[in-house]
């Protein structure tokens, strides 16, 4: 007899594919493996930028490939701005420039609010400099009054 695979051996794959699979359609990637490199690079800078609770939300209902890649940067000490971000990541992605670094940091984030929710994307947006709202595919929030 065969034993059924564990849930976190038949779920943390798939989970991983489809958010891959998301960013490739989201950016109109050629390849699986070029989408699956962008979302590495992008989630790996995005790491360092949320902290707390939300860092901790975020991971845990992230596929487990995309958890480790948050979880494992060191915190920022001055937050980036959302040009400022974009720009770090061009410089992460050879041959690319603001513009097409632009249009992959947007072709991962946006693809987070599905996955995560949006009270969570609404509590990462609120701890990150503005301008990050467009990024994850959302209208900029206004200050509280």
């Amino acid at each position: 007899m065969v034993d059924a695979p564990s849930a976190v051996e038949s779920t943390t794959r798939p989970e991983w594919s489809r958010l891959v699979e998301a960013v490739q359609e989201s950016g109109q990637y050629a390849t699986t493996k070029e989408a699956e490199r962008i979302t590495r690079i992008v989630l790996s800078a995005l790491g360092g930028h949320v902290i707390g609770d939300e860092r901790v939300e975020l991971a845990r209902r992230l596929p487990e490939e995309a958890a480790r890649l948050i979880a494992s940067q060191i915190p920022v000490t001055r937050p980036l701005t959302a040009p400022e971000f974009v720009d770090a990541v061009a410089t992460r992605i050879e041959g690319a420039t603001p513009a097409t670094a632009r249009w992959d940091v947007s072709a991962v984030l946006s693809t987070l609010p599905a996955l995560v929710g949006d009270d969570l994307t609404t509590r990462l947006l609120r701890q990150l400099p503005s301008g990050y709202a467009l990024l994850f595919g959302k209208a900029e929030l206004a200050p509280a009054v």
